[in-house]
């Protein structure tokens, strides 16, 4: 039997997204605004994070979305914490995990969990500056002469790699080192937001284009 055309004008269900974050949360706000202004089909239906003292929770209990903390136990082997913290993150079922200033390596024992489905948000393009404080290196090499832009990507974590996933979506940001630090983190963070939610727009419509933008 084929599809009626109620089947083809019925409204998709949004796409479920668990937010991992490990700090004050304005990816995560970013996340939570496109919802709510249906630029993003999509609804946050979890917020978890490593710390428990953090603005990232706050936000979350302001919009009505469950914050939970999942803290490390004294001792706690990597692999054990991240199994309960994927037990956590499956019990709200999510269509996409997005690690949004998520602080922590994963291990498989949260990744094998959800394949092809946690999108991590990296400051730095492709290949370059992986790991932490990346906005504070790529500034400090264009201070020393060595480095005139940078970048935000975001990508998918197939494993135990460090920021080198399959990239879905990628901006530049050139760097002014006239107009003082702050200026050049405060404007990286604008195109993480903005990044991020593209990208999220597209996984959570089916769109399969990559997503380039420029600052």
């Amino acid at each position: 039997m084929g599809s009626s055309s109620t089947d083809h004008d019925r409204p998709r269900r949004p796409k479920r997204l668990v937010v991992l974050v490990s700090g004050g949360g304005s990816n995560l706000q970013a996340i939570i605004d496109a919802c709510a202004g249906e630029q993003l089909p999509a609804e946050v239906v979890a917020v978890v994070s490593n710390q428990a003292d953090v603005f990232a929770l706050q936000r979350a209990d302001a919009a009505g979305v469950p914050a939970v903390h999942v803290g490390v136990h004294p001792g706690e082997e990597r692999s054990d914490y991240d199994a309960r913290l994927a037990d956590v993150v499956a019990g709200f079922d999510p269509d996409l995990v997005v690690l949004a200033g998520w602080m922590r390596l994963l291990t498989m024992s949260f990744l094998g969990w959800f394949p092809h489905r946690v999108v991590n948000l990296h400051p730095a393009l492709p290949g370059d500056l992986p790991g932490t404080r990346a906005i504070e290196r790529a500034w400090d090499e264009a201070i020393a002469g060595t480095r005139t832009g940078t970048g935000v990507m975001v990508h998918l974590v197939p494993d135990e790699g460090v920021d080198d996933g399959p990239v879905l979506g990628t901006a530049t940001v050139d760097i002014d080192t006239t107009a003082g630090f702050d200026a050049f983190a405060e404007l990286v963070h604008a195109t993480e937001h903005r990044l991020l939610v593209d990208t999220l727009t597209d996984l959570c419509t089916d769109t399969p284009d990559r997503t380039e933008v420029s600052a």
